[in-house]
C-alpha cells in the first residue's frame, strides 16, 4: 500500500485543495478531471503534469487571449445521438457548436505558440484537425441557437405561409374585437390572446351566446370566457396544420444533422476530452497563481531542499486577516533523512509537519507548490502519515492503540523510497514507556532508510536524533524574553518545551514550579536551561549580526560614493586645467603676434615718436582686452510669493528647480504649465504662486545667475541611459547625473539599460539608486522588452 491511511487526503486537507481547484473550472469536463487527481511516483508523468500547469500559468500571466468559456460537456448528447433514428434538439446542437468554437480557438492558439508552450502543444495529438461539423450546424442554426428559416426550402415555404396566416387572422380578429368591444361585450383593458394554441378574444360571460364561436377557456372567476369566433375557425385550423408541418420539417432537418454528427462521435469524444483537460490545467494554473505556486527542480536522487515553503490554506486564511505567514525552510538528504522537531506547545510543530506533508503530496499530484523557485523536491514511492486522534469505538481501539497500529504498518512496509510524517510521536500512554517504544520504532524506521518528519516532546528522542547517523534535530524557535513562539523552524539543534517558563508566565505559584523541577531531576532541568541559554544567545547574536551587516552595507555605500565623487572631481579638474592651458596658449600666441607686429612697425617707421606712441597705445589696449574680467555678482533678489490657491493663468515658480512658468490647466492634483515654449505636467504641491509684477525681474535674475538652461535641457534630455560595456567607475557619475537631471526636469519615469551578463552593472546601478532620495522605487522591465537587463526607475513627485 503506497498511501497510508486510506483517509490520508482528508487528514492533510488535500480534499480542500481539490475543492478550490474545482471552483476554478469553467465546466463539468474540467471538474471531472479534478476528481481523478491522485498521488503518483512516475517521474516522467509528474514532469509532464507540472510543465503543463507551469506553461498555462505563463499564459495567464502574459495576458494572451486564450479561450475562457464554453468548455461544455457534450458527452450526454453524443450518447443520445449514438442511437439510430434519434435527433438532438436545437439547444443541444447550439452547445455542441459553442464547444467546437472553443476547440477551434484552443487549437489555433497552441499552433501559433507551439514553441513557447511545447507541453500544451503536445495535447493536440488527441484532436483531429478536420471536424467540419461546426459549419454544418451554422448552416442550420442562427447565433442564438434557433433553426434558420432557410435551413431547407420546405421550411422556408412553411414559415412564410404561417406568417401570412397569422397576419391574416390577427386582422380579422382585431376587426371582430373592435366590433364586440363597441357593443360592450368585452372586459376593459383586455386584448386578443392565445388559448390552447389558437387565437381567441376575451368576452364577458353574460354575452358569450351573442357571438358565434367556440369557447376554449374561462377566467378563474368565471366572469370572462375566451372565445374563438366562427369566422376564424378555418384560419386557426390552417395555422395549426402549418405548425405541425413546421415541427415535422424541423425534426427532419435535426435528424439529418444528427446523422452527420453520428459519424464524428469518436473524434468529438477525443476533442472534448482535450477541452476538459485544458479546462483542468487552466484551473490548476489559476490556483497556482493564487498561492504563488512554482515548479521547483526535481531531484534525481532523494533530496529535499525547500526554501520558504508555505501551507496554501493557512496562507489564504491569514491573507484574509491581513496577516503574514511564517514560511518553512528545510533540507533532508541521505545523511539527514529523519527530522525530529521539538519545541513548546502551540509553537508551530504540527503546522510545520502538515505544511511539509501537504506540499509534498501536492507536488506528487502534479500541482505547482508554494515555495521559492530555487527549491529542490524529491519523488517518493510511498507516503505514510500518522496525525490526529484515531479512536475507534467499534473496534475497541484507544488513541494509543490506533497509533501503534499505524506504527506497525510503518515498520512493516517503510523502505528507502518512503516518506512518513508522525505528529506527537509516542503520546497517548505513560511517558516512560511511550518514550521507550517511540525510540525503538524510530530506530527501526531509521534502519529502513526512509525519510520522514517527527514531532515530539520526549527528551530521549531528541538525544537519539543528536547521536544517530541519518537523523537530525529541529527546533521551533521561541522568544525567550517575551515567552512567545516565533513559528520558525531551525534545523540542527533540539528545542525546549519551555514548560517551566510558560507556567511561570501564566502565574503558577513559584513553589509549585520548584517542586516540579525537583521531580524532573537536576540533569533534565540543566539540559533545558542550556537550551534556553543557547536560544537567548542565538537571538542576541542574530541581532548583532544584523546591525553589523547594516553598518557594513552603509560603509560600502559611502565608500562607493566617495570613490565616485573623487573620480568625478579628478576628471573635472583635469578638464578645467586642459581648457585653461589651451586658452592660455591661444592668448600667448595672440600676444606674441601683436608684439612682433608692433616691433616690425616701429622699425619700418624708423622710430618716429608719434608712430611709436600710437603703437604702444594699441599694445596697451590689447593687454586690457586679454585681462580677466571682474564679474560683480548681482545678489539674488527676493521674489514675492503670494498666498492662496493656484489657478489657471497664474504665474508660478517650481519649488525644487526655480523654473518660472504659467499655469495652463489644473486636473485633480496635477497642473499643466508652460515654461517658455515648453509644456510640462507637475504636481500642484511643487508649485508656488508668485507676483506678476516681479516676474520679468526674476526671469532676468534667474537667467544671469543660473547657468543651467532648463528649457534646452528638457529638449535635449533623454529618459533612457545606456551603460552597457562601461566600467564600474564610469557608471556611477553617469547614473548620478542622469537621475539628478531627470528629477530636476520633473520626469516621472526613467530607464537604465545595463544588460544581463553577470549582473555586475545591474547590482551597481540598483545599489546606487536605492540610496538616492529622489528615487521612489525601481523594477525590472517587462520580460518581452528586456526583463532584468533594464531597470525602470520611478522618481518622487
Amino acid at each position: 500500500m503506497k498511501l497510508y491511511p486510506a483517509n490520508l487526503e482528508e487528514k492533510i486537507d488535500f480534499d480542500k485543495i481539490k475543492e478550490l481547484i474545482k471552483e476554478e473550472c469553467t465546466g463539468s469536463l474540467g471538474a471531472d478531471f479534478v476528481k481523478k487527481v491522485s498521488f503518483s511516483k512516475d517521474r516522467k508523468l509528474l514532469t509532464k503534469l507540472l510543465s503543463q500547469t507551469d506553461e498555462f500559468r505563463k499564459i495567464l500571466v502574459s495576458g494572451e487571449p486564450f479561450p475562457a468559456s464554453n468548455f461544455v460537456n457534450i458527452y450526454p448528447y453524443l450518447d443520445k445521438a449514438k442511437i439510430e433514428g434519434t435527433f438532438l434538439f436545437e439547444d443541444e446542437f447550439h452547445e455542441v457548436r459553442l464547444g467546437l468554437k472553443t476547440l477551434e480557438g484552443c487549437v489555433s492558439f497552441l499552433n501559433k505558440f507551439k514553441e513557447e508552450y511545447p507541453q500544451l502543444f503536445q495535447l493536440l495529438g488527441m484532436v483531429e484537425e478536420d471536424i467540419p461539423l461546426e459549419k454544418s450546424i451554422g448552416r442550420v442554426l442562427d447565433e442564438k441557437g434557433k433553426i434558420k428559416n432557410n435551413a431547407s426550402q420546405e421550411l422556408n415555404l412553411i414559415r412564410t405561409q404561417l406568417a401570412y396566416e397569422e397576419s391574416r387572422i390577427r386582422k380579422v380578429l382585431d376587426q371582430i374585437y373592435r366590433s364586440v368591444k363597441a357593443q360592450g361585450f368585452t372586459p376593459e383593458d383586455a386584448s386578443v390572446t392565445i388559448r390552447g394554441g389558437r387565437m381567441v378574444i376575451p368576452v364577458l360571460a353574460e354575452y358569450k351566446k351573442r357571438i358565434k364561436g367556440f369557447i376554449h377557456d374561462e377566467s378563474a372567476t368565471g366572469q370572462t370566457v375566451y372565445l374563438e369566433p366562427a369566422e376564424v375557425l378555418d384560419i386557426n385550423n390552417d395555422i395549426r396544420d402549418l405548425e405541425y408541418m413546421e415541427r415535422r420539417e424541423v425534426q427532419k432537418i435535426l435528424t439529418k444533422l444528427t446523422d452527420e454528427l453520428r459519424m464524428y462521435i469518436p473524434a468529438l469524444r477525443r476533442a472534448f476530452y482535450f477541452l476538459g483537460m485544458v479546462d483542468f490545467i487552466r484551473a490548476k494554473a489559476k490556483f497556482a497563481l493564487k498561492i504563488n505556486g512554482v515548479n521547483p527542480e526535481m531531484a534525481t536522487g532523494r533530496e529535499m531542499s525547500w526554501e520558504k515553503a508555505r501551507h496554501p490554506l493557512l496562507e489564504m486564511a491569514l491573507r484574509q486577516q491581513k496577516k503574514a505567514i511564517v514560511p518553512v525552510s528545510l533540507r533532508l538528504d541521505p545523511n539527514h533523512r529523519l527530522l525530529v522537531i521539538s519545541g513548546p506547545n502551540a509553537g508551530g510543530k504540527s503546522v510545520t509537519l502538515k505544511t511539509v506533508a501537504l506540499v509534498q503530496y501536492m507536488y506528487q499530484c502534479g500541482l505547482l507548490v508554494p515555495m521559492e523557485p530555487n527549491s529542490i523536491c524529491s519523488i517518493f514511492d510511498q507516503f505514510f502519515i500518522d496525525i490526529g486522534d484515531e479512536q475507534n469505538i467499534e473496534n475497541d481501539l484507544s488513541t494509543y492503540s490506533s497509533h501503534l497500529m499505524n506504527m506497525k504498518h510503518f515498520t512493516f512496509y517503510a523502505n528507502k523510497k518512503t516518506v512518513f510524517f508522525i505528529d506527537e510521536f509516542g503520546t497517548g500512554t505513560e511517558p516512560q514507556f511511550g518514550g521507550a517504544i517511540a525510540e525503538a520504532i524510530l530506530t527501526d524506521l531509521n534502519k529502513s532508510g526512509s525519510y520522514g518528519i517527527v514531532t515530539t516532546h520526549y527528551g530521549n528522542l531528541k538525544q537519539l536524533a543528536s547521536k544517530s547517523p541519518g537523523m537530525v534535530n529541529g527546533a521551533m524557535r521561541y522568544d525567550v524574553e517575551k515567552l512567545e513562539p516565533l513559528y520558525e523552524l531551525e534545523i540542527g539543534k533540539p528545542g525546549s518545551s519551555f514548560a517551566f517558563e510558560i507556567a511561570g508566565k501564566i502565574g503558577i505559584p513559584n513553589e509549585i514550579i520548584l517542586h516540579a523541577k525537583a521531580q524532573v531531576g537536576e540533569t533534565r532541568v540543566k539540559y533545558d536551561k542550556l537550551l534556553l541559554r543557547v536560544e537567548s544567545e542565538k537571538s542576541k547574536y542574530e541581532t548583532l549580526m544584523a546591525e553589523a551587516q547594516r553598518k557594513d552595507r552603509l560603509l560600502s555605500q559611502r565608500l562607493q560614493e566617495y570613490n565616485s565623487l573623487k573620480t568625478t572631481l579628478d576628471d573635472q579638474r583635469k578638464a578645467i586645467l586642459n581648457e585653461a592651458k589651451a586658452q592660455a596658449k591661444l592668448l600667448l600666441e595672440d600676444a606674441n603676434k601683436k608684439i612682433e607686429h608692433t616691433i616690425r612697425s616701429i622699425k619700418e617707421s624708423q622710430a618716429d615718436k608719434a608712430t611709436t606712441r600710437q603703437l604702444r597705445n594699441e599694445l596697451e589696449a590689447h593687454k586690457t582686452t586679454i585681462k580677466p574680467e571682474k564679474q560683480a555678482e548681482e545678489p539674488p533678489k527676493a521674489i514675492k510669493v503670494l498666498e492662496g490657491e493656484v489657478k489657471p493663468g497664474d504665474q508660478v515658480r517650481v519649488k525644487d528647480n526655480g523654473a518660472l512658468a504659467e499655469v495652463l490647466e489644473i486636473r485633480g492634483m496635477q497642473a499643466s504649465i508652460l515654461i517658455g515654449d515648453l509644456k510640462s505636467k507637475v504636481k500642484l504641491n511643487r508649485l508656488e504662486k508668485i507676483s506678476n509684477t516681479s516676474l520679468k525681474k526674476e526671469k532676468k535674475a534667474v537667467e544671469k545667475r543660473i547657468s543651467y538652461d532648463t528649457m534646452s535641457k528638457m529638449v535635449d534630455f533623454s529618459p533612457n541611459l545606456d551603460i552597457r560595456g562601461k566600467r564600474g567607475e564610469e557608471v556611477l557619475p553617469l547614473i548620478q547625473n542622469f537621475i539628478d537631471e531627470g528629477y530636476m526636469l520633473g520626469m516621472n519615469d526613467l530607464k537604465i539599460i545595463h544588460g544581463k551578463g553577470d549582473g555586475i552593472l545591474r547590482g551597481l546601478t540598483r545599489n546606487l539608486i536605492s540610496k538616492m532620495p529622489s528615487v521612489a522605487g525601481f523594477s525590472d522591465e517587462h520580460a518581452d522588452r528586456g526583463g532584468s537587463g533594464i531597470t525602470l526607475v520611478q522618481l518622487k513627485a
